[in-house]
This record gives C-alpha cells, structure tokens and sequence, in this order.
C-alpha cells in the first residue's frame, strides 16, 4: 500500500492539481507547486502513518519522509529547469521535449522507491520481486486494486496525454482548424460567342478555397483519454478486434480532413501512439489484477 499510495500522490500533484500555466511557469508559481506535493504526500504518509505504524513514530515515519520526498522533488524539477534552459534546441524539438519529461518522471518514482527503502525498510529488489510476482496471480488486497487502478486511470489520461502531445507536437493552426475543400467553377463565355449558341466556346477557370472552423482542443483532448480507457478495458477482456472499430470511427469522423496529407500524418501518428499507450496499461492492468 505504501509505495502505490506514494505514487498515486505524486501523479495527482503533478497532474491533477497543476495548470498548464503553472507547468510553463514553475518558477513562478514554485510556492503553489510545493503546496500541492506537501498537501498530497502528506495526506498519503498520513494514511501510511497511520494504518501501517498506529501512529508511532511521528518524526521518523511521517515528517523524515515528507521532508525528504517534497525536497527531492522541488530539487529535480529545478534542475530539470536549469539543464532545458542551458541547453540549446529547437523550439519544435519534441523528442528531446519527450525524453525530458519521461527522465523527470522516472527520477521522481526512484525518489519514492529510495524513500520507502529509507523510512520503511522496504528494498528496492523486494518490491520488484513482489511486482513480478503479482503477475498473473490479481493477489492485491481491495484497497491496493482501488489505488492502482487509479493510478491506471491517470496515466492513460493526463500521462498518456502529455506523452502523445510530444510525439505529435504542435499541430499548425491552418491545419488545426482545416474543415475540408471548396472548389468552385466559373464558364466565362465571350460575348461574340454568345451569338453563336451551337459553338462551345468557353473558357473554364476552378477556384479553390480552403474552409475552416474554430479549433476545440478539450474535445480531442476528451476523445483520447476515452480512446485509451477503451483500449484499456477490451484489452483486458481480451477483445483486440474491436480496437479496430475505435481507429475506424476515428476516421469517419476525420474523412474529410484525411484528404490533406499532412493532417493524415498527424492524425495517424496522434492515433497509433495513443492506441499503444492503451495496450500497454491494459496488458499491465490484465497482468496484475487477473
């Protein structure tokens, strides 16, 4: 319980409980990003605290520990800080934009691992041997299942989300707002042919222009986190033929936008990123729990 109550603590502080602003800005809003990892780890060491030690103590199982893990996590962020702005790149340079986020994330975790190790007394190579051994056996007691499908819920959600949108990167405005394509034709006839109706004379121009509408990205953002939930849950009843009804529904509804090359690109690569995503959390959900 402790280490998933640990992980699920920091996923809803760094995902939940932060804005984009914030995130954009965490040296601005460093006061609001330490409230909220106080707040979650300590209602979390709270619980630990008490079901796991009946409130003994107080220093070296609840304040050693929150101290610990909110120092180390403001010190990885600014030094993640620190190292993206001493580092030239590209603004579009997603990738490195990726490895930045997935390096941060896997620090944060090892710092709860090494926390639980140091206050706990509960090794690294036990916890991975006990992981392993969960697979295929859905031995987690009730209140563990609630907090790992939580978790779950969160990386295919919020997690999930932040990864796709690296991978993909920005999508270009006129793209992001691209509707379909309008051609128009016009017959300009001259005026001496029009004395002579039988003769077709004409000269025919084609107009094309491109239509648009406003952009609503919280209802993508909606449409993938739904899209992974159900890859998630036929992955897990070991339905893998339907994935293929979620792609193909995504595209109806694009059609028209697929015309445009660099649109389907996109769509394509946002859609099978996404999809893999899923699979991967449904596979890990259908190794623990059943």
């Amino acid at each position: 319980m402790t280490v998933l109550l640990l992980l699920l603590a920091h996923l809803i502080a760094d995902f939940w409980l932060q804005t984009d602003i914030m995130v954009n800005n965490k040296i601005k809003h460093i006061k609001k990003h330490i409230f909220h990892h106080v707040l979650t780890a300590g209602v979390a060491l709270a619980i630990i605290w008490r079901y796991q030690y009946a409130f003994s103590d107080f220093i070296g199982y609840f304040i050693f520990p929150i101290l610990f893990i909110c120092f180390t996590h403001l010190l990885i962020d600014l030094l993640k800080i620190k190292l993206v702005d001493s580092i030239k790149r590209p603004t579009n340079d997603n990738l490195s934009k990726l490895g930045f986020f997935l390096f941060d994330q896997l620090l944060h975790v090892l710092m709860i691992l090494f926390a639980c190790n140091l206050f706990f007394h509960m090794p690294v190579t036990e916890l991975l041997e006990s992981l392993i051994e969960l697979f295929g056996t859905g031995r987690l007691s009730t209140i563990n299942t609630l907090f790992f499908v939580v978790i779950i819920f969160i990386l295919a959600t919020s997690v999930s989300g932040h990864i796709v949108k690296f991978i993909v990167g920005s999508l270009p405005s006129e793209l992001a707002n691209f509707e379909g394509e309008l051609t128009l034709k016009s017959q300009m006839i001259e005026a001496k042919d029009r004395i002579r109706p039988k003769m077709e004379s004409s000269f025919t121009e084609e107009y094309h222009y491109y239509t648009y509408s406003t952009p609503l990205r919280s209802r993508g953002k909606l449409i993938g986190y739904l899209e992974r939930l159900l890859v998630i849950v036929l992955t897990v009843i070991g339905a893998y033929p339907s994935i293929a009804f979620i792609i193909a529904a995504k595209s109806i509804a694009r059609f028209k936008q697929l015309d445009d090359r660099n649109w389907a690109e996109y769509f394509l690569l946002g859609t099978l990123s996404s999809i893999f995503l899923g699979l991967v959390l449904g596979l890990i959900v259908q190794g623990i729990l059943l």
